[in-house]
């Protein structure tokens, strides 16, 4: 069963997200990044990556793609709130990028 992160856990494992530009949203409890590639083609090979990620770990982002751009939100709904899985995809979407 998936958790929400605790406070200490938090304080712990979000830094290094926030270090690569990952930023909590303010109005939930949800990370959001935007990626710039340098294509369609490029972003659209990009997610489509991260599809078979998120597949394979049955947690799934809302996101929004315009040409070279995506626009990422992570939570997880069952927990109404962050988990670690949250913290898995975003390390991953951002070593595929």
């Amino acid at each position: 069963m998936t958790e929400k992160l605790s406070d200490a856990a938090r304080d712990a494992i979000l830094g290094p997200l926030y270090d690569t530009g990952w930023v909590m949203m303010t109005e939930r409890d949800a990370l959001k990044k935007s990626y710039k590639f340098s294509s369609f083609v490029e972003a659209f090979g990009w997610m489509t990556r991260v599809a078979l990620w998120a597949e394979k770990w049955n947690h799934h982002p809302e996101w929004f793609n315009v040409y070279n751009r995506i626009d990422v939100v992570l939570t997880t709904h069952d927990v109404d709130g962050l988990s670690a899985l949250d913290v898995k995809l975003a390390r991953k979407m951002d070593s595929l990028a």
